[in-house]
């Protein structure tokens, strides 16, 4: 067996609603399933949660007024909130702006990146367990995994990357897979 024909892939995928994480060794482009790990009740969903949460108290403070009595506030929150989260994986910070939101009171905070980061520090963590879990499942070492490709829209939050990449010594996770790569990596997983 020729060992540099062979590589050992994490696939990392985060998505909306649900994290799994897979390893895969490939060899002469024939995939095998070593090992797979995750949650089903954790993704980018949870995150908006996190910050909906926060951005909700914060309105109760300031006006004694509760977004959730109104579900059509409530739903443009959640609706400003999605969005803000994307945003911060690119920008370090957003305003969320929704004039009239309820009772006539105008809706208008801000979020930082490190704010969101620190909000959501617990379930970021939460990734890492899935991670470990293949490893020893399959019997591997953190050095012996040659390729960690990032699946899903919730990998794109920067902290996100960058817990990954300190989790594996400073390896730079492959954000973006070959197209024709990513049939096989859908099948195996």
């Amino acid at each position: 067996m020729d060992q540099k024909k062979e590589k050992n892939i994490l696939v990392f995928d985060l998505g909306g609603g649900t994290f799994d994480v897979s390893l895969l060794s490939i060899e002469d482009q024939v995939f095998e399933v070593l090992a797979t790990a995750g949650d089903t009740h954790l993704g980018g969903e949870d995150f908006d949660n996190k910050l909906t949460d926060y951005f909700v108290n914060l309105f109760k403070k300031k006006h004694q007024v509760d977004i959730r009595t109104d579900k059509r506030a409530f739903q443009k929150l959640k609706q400003e909130v999605e969005k803000a989260k994307r945003d911060l994986s690119s920008v370090q910070n957003v305003k969320i702006n929704i004039e009239s939101i309820m009772d006539g009171i105008d809706f208008d905070e801000s979020m930082t990146r490190a704010k969101f980061e620190e909000l959501c520090m617990s379930l970021f963590k939460k990734t890492l367990k899935p991670v470990q879990q293949v490893l020893d499942d399959a019997g591997m070492k953190k050095s012996e995994i040659d390729e960690i490709v990032l699946v899903g829209g919730s990998t794109r939050i920067p902290k996100i990357q960058n817990m990954l990449k300190d989790y594996f010594n400073g390896k730079e996770p492959n954000r973006g897979i070959n197209p024709d790569e990513a049939v096989a990596y859908g099948a195996a997983v």
